[in-house]
């Protein structure tokens, strides 16, 4: 089956709402919902102001640890023929310091998610992960042509 694009999975990266990120804990693997954003060549995720279970993120913690990860973005529908799914691998940073809440990183998550508007960008001194993609795999019941059409009408409508 043929790959999607690159310039595909950027566009896709930049409408497509939540991804599930999947890092190695110390107990084994560790799979959260995250919100996201492209910016200069990395996908990048806020340590964010809604409310969390504890102070010490697990993801945060184990990608210091272990700095490989995998992004899965998806979607279900009861329909079959319109599954799809894209997962993204490759090592993260943590990157923080008082600069980033005027980076592009920043910049593209509050543009891509309005919810910054209440919800702090981020939680106590700001921390970003950055996302450097390594290589990707993507599967779609109707195809990589079907897919590719399907990011393009997903960009127009946002």
């Amino acid at each position: 089956m043929p790959e999607l694009p690159t310039d595909s999975l950027w566009r896709l990266l930049s409408v497509w709402p939540v991804a599930r990120l999947g890092t190695v804990g110390g107990s084994g693997a560790h799979l959260v919902p995250v919100v996201f954003a492209p910016a200069d060549g990395s996908i990048w995720s806020a340590v964010d102001g809604k409310p969390k279970r504890s102070a010490q993120l697990a993801r945060v913690e184990n990608l210091e640890r272990d700095p490989r990860f995998s992004l899965l973005l998806d979607a279900y529908d009861d329909d079959w023929s319109l599954l799809w799914w894209v997962r993204i691998d490759g090592e993260a940073v943590i990157e923080t310091g008082a600069g980033l809440a005027a980076s592009p990183a920043a910049q593209a998550l509050r543009a891509k998610y309005p919810q910054y508007e209440e919800v702090h960008l981020f939680r106590g001194e700001p921390q970003l992960l950055k996302l450097t993609p390594r290589e990707h795999r993507a599967w779609a019941h109707r195809g990589m042509d079907w897919l590719e059409r399907e990011i393009v009408n997903l960009a127009t409508e946002t």
